[in-house]
């Protein structure tokens, strides 16, 4: 072999050497799993509701607000959805940020407390007597797309109790469809929390109709 010849052989190898890194590095990359993708995760919040008009008298009621129970099928993260009767879907990569009836919670405390009704209103337990207590329940949130465009369906009971006897004071269940501005569960987010906000002033309504009797 001649020198021209060896020096072009070496130089060839050490081409080689250099690339046989890259492209087993290239390969192994693109035969390694994916990490998996992160879910979007959407809230429900009190962004509108309304501060108390008037102060609460002296004499006003001190209630208690139980933490939302949720029906079966509704007692988790993931943002539920229907496109046929009697079946319910979830989505791959959208939930909530916690279980919406624990986002709930706080949002009833704070509406209740800003009809200007009680005198505190408070999320149970607490050491804090109380003449009412609340109970909830969220029956439905669901992104019907068995319409277009989708709706949005949220259900909540409400059971207003003497806390003293446990005797039922009254009860309502509070049920709104707002329309989904996106067929998207983003957009059934936003329509989450607007029919939060209507099943929220109704709630606060129906109880201080309750006590001013």
């Amino acid at each position: 072999m001649t020198p021209v010849a060896s020096r072009r052989r070496s130089a060839c190898a050490g081409l080689l050497a250099g690339l046989l890194p890259v492209l087993f590095a290239g390969c192994g990359g693109s035969l390694l799993p994916k990490p998996p993708v992160a879910p979007a995760r959407f809230t429900l919040d009190d962004a509108t509701a309304v501060a108390a008009s008037r102060a609460p008298a002296a004499s006003a009621p001190v209630l208690m607000v139980a933490v939302p129970r949720a029906a079966s099928g509704y007692d988790g993260v993931h943002m539920v959805y229907q496109r046929d009767p009697h079946e319910l879907a979830a989505f791959a990569f959208n939930e909530w940020v916690d279980t919406p009836a624990r986002m709930l919670a706080p949002l009833l405390v704070r509406s209740l407390q800003g009809s200007g009704s009680f005198r505190a209103v408070l999320l149970a337990p607490s050491a804090v007597s109380a003449s009412l207590r609340l109970e909830t329940e969220l029956i439905r949130l669901v992104q019907d797309f068995s319409v277009r465009p989708s709706q949005l369906r949220l259900t909540l009971q409400a059971v207003l109790l003497d806390n003293a006897t446990r005797q039922v004071i009254a009860w309502r269940e509070f049920d709104e469809r707002v329309p989904a501005p996106t067929d998207d569960p983003a957009g059934g987010a936003a329509a989450a929390n607007q029919a939060t906000q209507r099943v929220l002033a109704g709630l606060a309504a129906f109880c201080a109709q309750q006590v001013g009797r």
